[in-house]
């Protein structure tokens, strides 16, 4: 499994991993521009690891920027994500960024968190994203306020289905299931919104367009089908 960490490291340097044209080309001086003018702003927590930072796509096409821009366009007056992910991040090495990050205290209208990938790439133990899960999903909740129905967990995505994977998507899909599983049941139970995107990422077996050109992140048309879902599900928070 080292060497594989070792060859996404070497893919990652390498790198740097409009709606009907299928890419959403949003940034903040744009969508500020289309949102109608309203009293008070929205702040926004992203929680993650490359899947949230948008690795190997430009910041505009990360999702937390794509859900920004939808989310103005309807009026919602949303301030820029503040995101704490980077790629290659474990659970455990979320919980520890979140805690060096100065903002312990602060709370934020609404949090998103999509974690567990690199428990799965790195061989961790189930036990141990189960636990660890549960804390970092605490934690998000904290940062809502208490507030559950502001907490919004994304499903893994299975990149067991992209070039980089060479062909182990029947070994990596069925593990990315068993994590989602762990992470579904935690949320659940917690009561915070969860959003099932493995079923999106696994049509890019069938649509390169989808994966961006490191072979093996998601594409910005990807996170499109993402915040086509997840957009209206916090909408829906929002104007509670």
């Amino acid at each position: 499994m080292k060497a594989l960490q070792i060859i996404l490291i070497a893919i990652t340097a390498l790198s740097g991993c409009n709606k009907n044209a299928g890419v959403a080309q949003l940034t903040a001086t744009d969508t500020i521009v289309k949102t109608k003018p309203m009293t008070d702003s929205l702040s926004y927590l992203a929680l993650g690891d490359s899947y949230t930072i948008g690795e190997a796509v430009p910041p505009s096409e990360s999702y937390p920027f794509q859900l920004t821009g939808a989310l103005r366009n309807n009026s919602y007056n949303i301030e820029i994500p503040k995101i704490i992910a980077t790629t290659g991040w474990t659970t455990d090495n979320l919980i520890a960024a979140i805690a060096n990050s100065g903002i312990t205290g602060k709370k934020f209208d609404f949090v998103t968190l999509l974690i567990g990938v690199n428990d799965q790439f790195q061989g961790l133990s189930q036990d141990n994203y189960k636990i660890k899960f549960s804390q970092v999903l605490n934690t998000a909740i904290t940062f809502a306020n208490g507030n559950t129905s502001r907490v919004f967990v994304l499903s893994i995505p299975d990149y067991g289905v992209t070039p980089f994977a060479g062909g182990r998507d029947g070994e990596i899909g069925p593990e990315i299931d068993q994590f989602n599983a762990i992470n579904k049941s935690i949320s659940l139970k917690a009561g915070v919104n969860y959003l099932d995107i493995t079923a999106i990422s696994r049509t890019a077996a069938n649509d390169l367009t989808l994966i961006a050109n490191d072979g093996l992140h998601p594409s910005g048309k990807m996170y499109l089908l993402w915040i086509n879902e997840l957009a209206p599900m916090v909408a829906a928070e929002l104007k509670k």
